[in-house]
């Protein structure tokens, strides 16, 4: 009697003696990494210092996710894979804008800043 229970609940759970099915699960941090490359992008504007943030926490995501998939590519989905590559790509075009964009800032901050070193305070003493 209780074998019977067991393999009827086997049955309805889709696995039967001696086999199962795998199921194929979400790689972890696949959609937070390509929201934060996106966002890496979109904010590299924003004098360069949060999107260099999220680019690198997006980078280092995808590191760990990749070798996940990479120990055992046969338990994830194929769309998550392809969500973490999008991130990874994201999030390498968004830190190399905002390094960009920085170092335009910093550039620009040191022209001004020699500008109003050169320019004739003296002259306006009132």
């Amino acid at each position: 009697m209780q074998n019977e229970d067991i393999t009827k609940t086997n049955q309805q759970n889709g696995t039967s003696s001696g086999q199962s099915f795998n199921v194929k699960q979400a790689l972890p941090n696949s959609t937070g990494v390509l929201v934060m490359g996106i966002l890496s992008i979109v904010l590299c504007w924003c004098y360069g210092f949060i999107a260099l943030v999220l680019g690198i926490i997006a980078l280092v995501l995808s590191n760990k996710s990749m070798s996940l998939y990479n120990e055992n590519p046969e338990l994830y989905t194929q769309a998550s894979f392809n969500n973490l590559k999008s991130g990874r790509i994201t999030a390498i075009i968004g830190l190399c804008l905002s390094a960009v964009w920085l170092i335009f800032v910093i550039i620009y901050v040191f022209i001004i800043g020699a500008a109003f070193t050169l320019f004739p305070w003296e002259m306006y003493n009132y």
